[in-house]
């Protein structure tokens, strides 16, 4: 999707905008890691609260997901704002961008 976006936009001098399509799988393909990664920093909240003998390991491994979780949302950010939001030549488009930055922010 990344490489869409970029390439999509970039292409003319004045940015052409993702269709609705590809707008809508943006949206739905950043939504499903990012609860994919949420589900799994809660699931290990739990078991980090439960098993004490796994204290380190499950605290280590609930810290790189939230490292990945920060680093997805940045790169969602910075393509919101560096091509997305910038290019959207309607209304609709720029508060359905708008509305997914507030999300990931």
């Amino acid at each position: 999707m990344e490489k869409l976006i970029i390439s999509s936009t970039s292409s003319s001098s004045s940015g052409s905008e993702l269709t609705i399509d590809e707008r809508n799988l943006f949206s739905t393909a950043t939504k499903k890691v990012i609860d994919s990664l949420c589900a799994t920093r809660q699931a290990l909240s739990s078991t980090e609260q439960n098993h004490n003998d796994h204290f380190a390991l499950v605290t280590d491994y609930k810290s790189k997901i939230e490292y990945e979780l920060s680093y997805l949302c940045n790169r969602v950010l910075t393509l919101l704002d560096k091509y997305l939001i910038p290019s959207a030549s309607n209304s609709e488009s720029k508060v359905f961008y708008l509305k997914m930055k507030g999300d990931y922010c």
